[in-house]
């Protein structure tokens, strides 16, 4: 059985969580800065808060129902650490005060009705018509969505998935360590590792060591990254001395990978309105050894500086704004923080940054849509917007693409127009979508 936590570490975790479910601010970003100001704790008691604190967010809905009329931060862990870790009033008695013991025994009877899909209150109660989704831990509308999308097989288990925490992967920078190498280098350092199973460049680690000082990292010779985000980078697979747009660059992790694919040489522009991100940029671009990659603010997708390159790129990545709802192993606060209006203005946005993406393309050149989102709004829909309102692009199979880089990943043939559709529940990746599209002479 767990352990139950020390009641001042406890304590903490009951204040970080209830910041963090204001739910106005990211729920990492909540926590770092938490953290920030409680320097006594140390990494494993910061383990301990982050883990607990992320797995009510995974589990919200179900733990608001168990513990319904009174929801809050401190009944809300008390449910996880019974439900989920299993802890009974023996195990949690130090952390118990008066009543709790009967709660917590209560809790543990009505879990098992909750993971049936059963009306949490009463079969014929106010929450009977939400069970299932109170169940799978998702608001009604993502649930519907899905449900309509997947279909309720496939949803139980993608949501099973979403609901696990994902493991630590790395991409090896090409440009400064083979991939054996860094694996028997952390192997003595304690840190086990195993090959991530598609990207030829990605390492798994066991667990979640803390790497931000590990001579390696600080080396450049490798950064942490999802094997799902280092194969949109494969899919583009810029060449040597070619002219590249990594469109919505960001923090720079798919910057990176393209630039060494590059082997520093061509020119390779990093592209993004957030002068914070690029700046976060600086220090990894830094460490990576590479010389080709020119960061630029730009004001909007409409910017002066990406018209002075149209018709110039050989290839580009947009990477666009999504909900980012395939991220949620790590980001379980983003299916409490989206709703319906903001997936509408998203596909707007997406749709305009890929038109404007698609006029640096030359030729021949090639463009890649992707996003970190499981609906086909943000996805398929748009792919098929670009494509009938562009006769000058034609698809490219994606599985071509990757074969030629002896990549074959499972159900690719089963995937929408031969697009790319990673699930967590196929191949233990983020969720994300990517379509491939070809200039043509015309």
């Amino acid at each position: 059985m767990n352990r139950a936590p020390a009641p001042a570490l406890f304590q903490h975790a009951i204040a970080a969580l209830s910041e963090v479910l204001r739910l106005t601010h990211p729920a990492d970003a909540m926590l770092s800065r938490y953290f920030r100001e409680h320097k006594q704790l140390g990494h494993r008691d910061r383990g301990f808060v982050a883990e607990a604190v992320f797995a009510v967010l995974r589990h919200k809905r179900s733990l608001e129902a168990l513990v319904m009329p009174q929801v809050n931060s401190r009944r809300l862990l008390l449910a996880h650490l019974a439900c989920h870790q299993d802890l009974d009033t023996e195990a949690l008695g130090s952390l118990l005060r008066g009543g709790e013991a009967e709660l917590v025994e209560h809790l543990r009877q009505r879990r098992d009705a909750i993971a049936r899909g059963e009306d949490c209150l009463d079969p014929a109660g106010p929450l009977s018509h939400s069970a299932p989704a109170i169940a799978l831990d998702l608001p009604d509308w993502l649930y519907q969505r899905l449900l309509a999308q997947y279909g309720a097989e496939e949803v139980q288990a993608l949501v099973g998935a979403l609901n696990r925490s994902a493991p630590l992967d790395l991409r090896v920078n090409s440009q400064k360590a083979e991939r054996e190498a860094v694996a028997a280098q952390l192997a003595k350092d304690g840190i086990a590792s195993q090959p991530t199973p598609y990207s030829p460049l990605g390492l798994r680690l066991k667990g979640k060591p803390a790497l931000s000082r590990h001579p390696l990292f600080l080396e450049g010779a490798f950064e942490v990254q999802d094997e799902g985000s280092q194969l949109l980078g494969l899919l583009l697979n810029p060449k040597r001395g070619e002219m590249v747009a990594d469109f919505c660059a960001g923090a720079g992790g798919k910057t990176l990978l393209l630039g060494a694919l590059m082997r520093s040489t061509g020119r390779l522009y990093a592209f993004d309105v957030s002068e914070k991100r690029l700046a976060n940029l600086k220090p990894r671009l830094a460490r990576s050894g590479l010389s080709n990659v020119h960061p630029v603010r730009i004001d909007s997708e409409n910017d002066t500086k990406i018209k002075r390159l149209a018709g110039k790129l050989d290839r580009v990545l947009v990477d666009a704004p999504c909900s980012g709802l395939g991220t949620l192993r790590r980001n379980p606060d983003l299916k409490w923080r989206q709703n319906e209006q903001a997936i509408a203005e998203l596909t707007a946005k997406q749709t305009a940054i890929l038109n404007a993406a698609a006029r640096l393309v030359k030729v021949g050149g090639r463009l890649v849509y992707a996003t970190c989102s499981l609906l086909q709004e943000e996805n398929g829909a748009v792919a098929d917007a670009f494509l009938a309102a562009h006769p000058e692009f034609v698809a490219v199979p994606v599985a071509g693409l990757l074969a030629d880089q002896g990549i074959t990943l499972p159900g690719l043939e089963a995937m929408p127009e031969n697009r790319l559709a990673l699930l967590p529940h196929h191949h233990d990746s983020d969720a994300f979508f990517a379509a491939v599209f070809e200039r043509r002479p015309g």
